[in-house]
């Protein structure tokens, strides 16, 4: 069990979770991301795929990105672990000036009025924040450490984007019970938490320093769980502690994006193994016991001898896809697609096509031109299996992209450009990838 700002989280989040028997999931692969997850459902109860929140992934996406200003003169005396974006001693004043040209603009400088200490300077919301900065090997100037300045900053810059465009949201986030029958520990049973300073805390114009002592960031304040909260059926408290995920990340509790490079959250040392098998169940005894090859990769054996009914395989395969945190076919990407499928000049929509892919990431693009590899050949036996590409579009369309948007009748009025971007992909597999 983890625990992310004040809501908890498990390895792989947003599942609603159904009363009785029985599903462990693990995936482990390496892009797109997800973690271990914990589903139950009963043979009686349908399989309902979690609702990822993905405003919070979106706002990290559209974060100021960080620039350097790098001083053109040599410095005499600079750290060596400070490179070209430190300036020396220079004022608040220059400082600010240098910084005017664009948001996530930073250098460095020496305190005029303390010499020996150095102050990160950076552009936010047109304006010029100061913090002071540390080195004891690692840059930090809160808790989190960082390897180099330029990991500090993306992270400075993803934290203050996120939690002044969604200030409103993040509240909200911890006063709502959310999954009270999961039977995890909710930190919403005592009155709401007093909001805490941000990681990043800005130096005051009047002084160059900040208070030396330690404090909780408000990540760790909103987890922290007292000594009497206990999950109803639970013998002991969690035991949180911050935690780094590799990749993006969603809450378990609330299925909201985890933003942040480093120690986006908190995590239960005493809920157990995080990787387990892949077994699923479903109404129709489709998928029954499966250890399916997201932990053996190539290793794994999916013949015939193993799995006799096919459909267990395609079945699983659909499952992993459409319950990626971020699809196949990413948000940033999905308007482009639709806008694609939209055209009615074949030609003019094979262009729009090829220019969406491009703004995948590798591994998505890699993954997809795979699977359109293998539809198209699935598509050669359209006489014995009733697959064409057009049915196939039906199939995977809603399966490889989401809409952004949560809005229902967006969502719906999207499914036929789902289908269509999905049929254009498998029919010129050989033309576009």
């Amino acid at each position: 069990m983890e625990s992310c700002g004040a809501w908890s989280l498990s390895d792989s989040p947003g599942y609603k979770v159904q009363p009785r028997a029985a599903l462990w999931k693990a995936w482990q692969f390496t892009v797109p991301q997800v973690s271990d997850c914990y589903l139950f459902l009963s043979d009686n109860d349908e399989y309902r795929p979690p609702v990822w929140k993905s405003y919070l992934y979106q706002l990290q996406q559209e974060a100021p990105h960080p620039r350097r200003v790098t001083c053109t003169s040599e410095v005499e005396n600079r750290p060596k672990y400070y490179g070209r974006e430190y300036h020396g001693m220079i004022s608040r004043e220059e400082a600010d000036q240098l910084l005017s040209a664009a948001e996530g603009s930073y250098l460095i400088r020496e305190s005029q009025r303390q010499p020996g200490t150095y102050t990160l300077a950076l552009r936010f919301g047109n304006q010029t924040k100061n913090f002071r900065l540390y080195h004891d090997g690692k840059h930090f100037v809160g808790e989190k450490r960082f390897e180099s300045i330029h990991d500090l900053v993306t992270d400075g810059l993803i934290t203050l984007y996120v939690e002044t465009k969604a200030a409103e949201y993040i509240a909200k986030m911890t006063i709502n019970p959310i999954y009270e029958h999961v039977g995890y520990t909710t930190l919403n049973c005592e009155p709401a938490l007093k909001r805490h300073t941000p990681v990043l805390q800005d130096t005051p114009d009047e002084r160059d320093s900040v208070d030396g002592r330690e404090e909780l960031t408000s990540l760790v304040r909103r987890a922290t769980l007292k000594e009497n909260d206990r999950a109803p059926k639970y013998e002991k408290v969690h035991n949180f502690k911050v935690h780094t995920f590799r990749g993006p990340h969603w809450c378990e509790y609330c299925a909201n994006f985890m933003w942040g490079l480093i120690a986006q959250g908190v995590k239960c040392a005493a809920s157990g193994s995080d990787t387990e098998a892949l077994r699923l169940v479903s109404t129709l005894s489709l998928l029954v016991t499966l250890d399916l090859p997201f932990a053996d990769g190539e290793k794994a054996d999916i013949s015939v001898n193993v799995y006799e009914d096919i459909n267990i395989i395609t079945g699983a395969l659909k499952l992993y896809f459409r319950d990626l945190p971020i699809p196949v076919i990413t948000y940033d990407a999905y308007p482009r697609f639709i806008e694609a499928a939209k055209l009615t000049d074949p030609d003019e929509r094979l262009e729009a096509l090829h220019e969406a892919l491009k703004l995948l990431p590798p591994a998505h693009c890699e993954t997809l031109r795979y699977l359109m590899a293998h539809l198209k050949r699935v598509t050669q036996y359209e006489k014995d299996n009733l697959m064409n590409a057009e049915n196939l579009g039906i199939v995977f369309g809603p399966t490889l992209m989401r809409a952004p948007d949560l809005d229902a009748m967006t969502a719906l009025n999207d499914i036929r450009y789902q289908r269509q971007v999905v049929e254009s992909l498998i029919k010129n597999e050989d033309i576009l990838f």
